[in-house]
């Protein structure tokens, strides 16, 4: 055994086992043995503005990384503070640590100061939820932690950190970095993928899910070319495939090109990797019939539970999907690329018409500033995003060509962008980070800029100001219009916050304009906010205020 220590130093060294180099966290009396094990640790410790940056900061690692992204914070306020990462990680399947200071034991079930039951709060929302009562198991919980976050579905799960077993003293050592399976099919698996690849008259693929890899969105590219397959992306993992790809149709989501959505109708095969085929990216359950799809379903998800959740699959295999397409372009390699159906081509046309801008009003359109990002940004730029109006316009007209450059919450939580965008930029210095923020969403954790400025994490934040919570107000004129309710900001110049930090700042209200400030913001070397005034009537690509009725 080793010799003692405190439950702090227990616990950073089991981290450090598990190969953490960096935690987000904001400091609480009740971790503060935690918080000294970090002193002289090789774990950085990036101290956050809030809770909940802390756990999205940390959620956005798990993205990046395909490993658990780590989060300390206090009990009670913040814990419920957090919980909006929690439940992003969850959601879109992210593999995440919670740490969470608890109560002294012997102050268990009074309702102490800020005491919550961990288990009932975070049950709904984690894969795994546990209270550490002894200082000796604390390698046991947290390789057990780490091992359940990554397996299977990927996802979050929380540690409640009692303030007394964590000041306890004890002479245990970390245990072995946790041990995952291949997660690879087996042969008979990957022989009827291809067959049912081989076989289908109007197939679409349709990626999603975690551990997507570049290597994987290489073999996608093989198999697709040499099978004729058109490639569709889930809700926000449109970086899965480079968009650039003759193969790749669009994407499945919020907004969804209308003739993408006719083309998931009418596919005798629907080969779905790694998605979990949820509401968005089947238009609320629309797309497919439940339970039993008129389409053939060929549905590869690393967790069994979620075949037959809404959808009975024709085919169902367990494995990690980007593992099983490298199975497949492997055992293609010695095939030709195939001849282009008109199927494919006329999906891939469509999609290239979907592309072309549609003029929106204003002297600042967003369709031009995406058009603007696509022409100048580099193949390996990260962009981030949180919920908006705004991000319609990312998801229509950007093209991703890098796996691992969209930042994105399938859970559609406001305040995401930011947060983000800065634990891109710490985890990838080398890369260049983007945030697009409506106003609305970019208020929900502002605060969080300061960490960049704190951190030199030279961010870019575009934010589309049209002064209102647009989705809102989008579906207020549909559904009562001309009766506008609680969805109007008084906005500050975000500019002026960001030179209150000392970074650089610009206002812009016109194309000209914009282009002008982002030449200047990249070659600043200084985080930047750009406060884009866009004409309220832009709502949306296809919508336009006034024009709205019932």
């Amino acid at each position: 055994m080793g010799q003692f220590k405190h439950g702090g130093k227990v616990l950073v060294e089991a981290l450090e086992q598990q190969g953490v180099k960096r935690v987000y966290s904001v400091p609480g009396e009740s971790f503060l043995a935690a918080l000294d094990g970090l002193y002289d640790a090789g774990i950085s410790n990036i101290v956050t503005r809030h809770e909940g940056g802390a756990a999205m900061m940390a959620e956005a690692c798990g993205k990046l990384n395909g490993t658990p992204g780590v989060a300390f914070v206090t009990r009670g306020p913040g814990a419920t503070n957090a919980s909006a990462g929690v439940h992003i990680a969850f959601q879109d399947s992210t593999p995440m640590i919670l740490f969470v200071g608890q109560v002294a034991s012997d102050q268990r079930d009074r309702e102490a100061f800020q005491e919550v039951d961990y288990r009932a709060m975070f049950g709904p929302l984690a894969k795994w939820v546990a209270e550490i009562d002894r200082v000796d198991r604390i390698p046991e919980y947290v390789n057990r932690a780490f091992q359940t976050a990554q397996s299977g579905r990927p996802g979050p799960v929380v540690l409640a950190l009692p303030e007394d077993m964590l000041s306890s003293a004890c002479d245990a050592v970390a245990t072995p970095r946790a041990t995952l399976p291949s997660a690879q099919a087996n042969q008979a698996d990957v022989e009827a993928v291809i067959s049912a690849m081989r076989k289908a008259e109007r197939p679409l693929v349709l990626l999603g899910g975690r551990n997507w890899s570049p290597a994987a969105a290489k073999a996608m590219a093989h198999v697709a070319e040499t099978l004729d397959l058109p490639v569709a992306a889930s809700f926000r993992c449109q970086d899965y495939l480079d968009n650039r790809h003759a193969n790749y149709v669009g994407d499945v989501g919020i907004g969804i090109n209308p003739k993408l959505a006719q083309c998931v109708r009418d596919a005798d095969v629907i080969f779905s990797l790694g998605a979990r085929l949820g509401e968005m990216t089947t238009s609320g359950y629309t797309l497919l019939e439940s339970p039993v799809s008129k389409q053939k379903l060929v549905h590869v998800h690393l967790d069994p539970n979620e075949f037959g959740r809404v959808y009975h699959p024709t085919l169902a295999v367990t494995a990690d999907a980007g593992a099983l397409i490298q199975q497949v372009s492997a055992q293609l390699q010695a095939s030709k690329p195939g001849t282009r159906s008109n199927w494919t081509d006329t999906a891939r046309s469509n999609f290239e018409t979907w592309q072309q801008p549609v003029e929106t009003p204003g002297a600042l359109k967003m369709e031009n500033v995406i058009a603007h990002l696509n022409d100048v940004l580099p193949d390996n730029a990260i962009i981030t995003n949180g919920a908006g109006n705004y991000s319609a316009w990312l998801h229509r007209y950007y093209r991703y060509r890098n796996h691992g450059t969209q930042l994105a919450p399938t859970s559609g939580s406001m305040g995401y962008g930011l947060p983000a965008a800065v634990a891109a930029k710490i985890e990838r210095p080398d890369q260049e980070v983007i945030c697009l923020a409506g106003d609305g969403c970019f208020q929900m954790s502002m605060q969080e800029f300061g960490v960049a400025c704190e951190n030199n994490a030279n961010i870019i934040v575009l934010i589309s100001n049209n002064g209102m919570y647009g989705t809102i107000r989008l579906h207020q004129q549909k559904k009562f219009p001309k009766r506008p309710s609680g969805t109007n900001l008084q906005n500050p110049n975000f500019a002026a916050f960001a030179e209150c930090y000392g970074a650089f700042g610009a206002v812009v209200e016109t194309d000209a304009e914009f282009e002008t400030a982002l030449a200047a913001a990249r070659a600043s070397g200084k985080p930047t906010i750009i406060d884009m005034r866009i004409d309220p009537n832009a709502l949306s690509p296809m919508a336009k205020l006034e024009q709205i009725d019932t």
